[in-house]
């Protein structure tokens, strides 16, 4: 308990009377009596502070929240007395919220509703410890902090409303919207869907000549893109993927890019697996299938980037290891050139079996920098430093194209785009 502010109006009342006394103007008694008031007074409060019961909250909060998008918290009251206080929540530190501290009053034998907004700031597992309430005694000469109501977790996953969104449109329509840039083939592929009527622009090599011989008109083949194939997303936690872009670390843009290609190629029918190298390791096998999302959004909600070098060789060793059937492998880092020997050899290892794809993230500054005019010394240091940077960094990429790995040179923005135009690049080209 803490002293209210008319309890210390009244210790500086008593101060400031004890003067009368000293100059003659009262009797010493009465400013003895003065003081035993207040002292009886402020010991009378606290003994009904401190027996006044606590209040129950409890907490409306669903227990997976998406990263960086409001939700209203609800929080409900319950007291047998008629009680003004104080509330603050216990949310994880870090996260915005708006309305609070709330002041309220506590109808005796009631229920009061109290709402603010709250922003998860960032992925992973967090707890609500609890409420804080700040009552007052009776005659407000004390306050006290309690904590009420039970300690909640909650799970922060990755903004998934894109991926809602997504789903309303069909896999072509998806893909453009994510930026891929597609090319058709009209009626190639490597799994055969149907006969139909020749039509225009088909290629002879569709036309079944002997369905054309019983119909005595000409038959094509229809093919789709094979299914059934298996799809490796690699992401890397290592300290290339601290770096900070539009609120979100390189990490969660890579994180949040795999997701959108492992949606489109379970619409496809594939298998989607995800491995996570670097500060932490996760392997989640791959899966088709409804659940599958789920799985990879369960598996990898917790995964955060640390300032450790990434082992590319490990890496390779342990996908080798764990991922037998051939797959496509999609491997998010950030190539810098000192990396370049180990990632090659880690990549050689991995060709042996799986069609390799690395997507080097590129910070956009650099760019930005680039595109700015030069006007004094410092802005030519900078530009000239940016631009013997990027040399590095095409070196390492070319060398990794002369091993004929697909490499993806690109910006957090665009890597959602790149990412799945290149999947769909290799599925229409049947290079699984």
């Amino acid at each position: 308990m803490r002293p209210g502010v008319p309890l210390l109006v009244l210790l500086a009342l008593c101060a400031l009377a004890g003067v009368l006394p000293v100059v003659g103007l009262v009797p010493m008694w009465t400013w003895w009596v003065f003081v035993a008031v207040v002292a009886m007074a402020a010991a009378v409060d606290a003994w009904r502070l401190r027996i006044l019961p606590t209040p129950g909250v409890s907490r409306q909060l669903v227990d997976v929240l998406p990263v960086g998008v409001p939700r209203e918290v609800e929080l409900e009251l319950r007291s047998a007395r008629t009680l003004r206080l104080e509330l603050a929540d216990l949310h994880p530190e870090g996260w915005q919220a708006e309305g609070l501290p709330l002041r309220l009053s506590l109808p005796g034998h009631g229920v009061a509703r109290v709402r603010y907004r709250l922003v998860p700031a960032a992925r992973g597992s967090f707890v609500f410890e609890g409420t804080h309430l700040r009552l007052h005694s009776p005659w407000r000469l004390w306050r006290a902090l309690r904590t009420a109501g039970q300690p909640q977790q909650v799970r922060v996953y990755p903004d998934f409303a894109p991926l809602a969104k997504l789903a309303l449109f069909s896999a072509e329509q998806a893909s453009l919207l994510v930026g891929a840039h597609m090319r058709r083939r009209r009626g190639e592929g490597t799994d055969f869907r149907q006969m139909r009527e020749y039509r225009v622009g088909d290629s002879l090599r569709q036309v079944d000549w002997k369905a054309t011989a019983r119909a005595r008109k000409l038959i094509s083949r229809e093919y789709q893109e094979e299914r059934n194939q298996q799809l490796l997303l690699v992401v890397d936690t290592g300290r290339r993927m601290l770096a900070s872009e539009g609120g979100l670390s390189h990490f969660d843009h890579a994180l949040n890019a795999s997701l959108v290609v492992a949606w489109l190629a379970l619409r496809q029918g594939d298998a989607v697996g995800l491995l996570a190298t670097g500060a932490g390791h996760r392997w989640i096998p791959p899966r088709r299938g409804p659940g599958a999302l789920q799985g990879l959004l369960n598996g990898s909600y917790d995964l955060q980037p640390e300032p450790v070098a990434t082992d590319y060789l490990a890496l390779a060793d342990t996908l080798a290891a764990r991922q037998r059937r051939r797959a496509l492998v999609m491997f998010c880092t950030n190539v810098r050139d000192e990396d370049s020997e180990d990632l090659l050899a880690a990549v050689r290892l991995l060709q042996r079996r799986h069609l390799v794809c690395v997507a080097s993230l590129r910070e956009r500054e650099l760019d930005q920098t680039l595109a700015a005019g030069v006007e004094d010394v410092h802005g030519a240091v900078r530009a000239a430093a940016a631009a013997a940077y990027l040399a590095q960094r095409a070196q390492a990429h070319e060398a990794l194209r002369r091993q004929r790995v697909m490499t993806l040179d690109v910006t957090a923005a665009d890597l959602p785009g790149a990412l799945v135009e290149r999947y769909l690049a290799v599925k229409r080209d049947g290079l699984l």
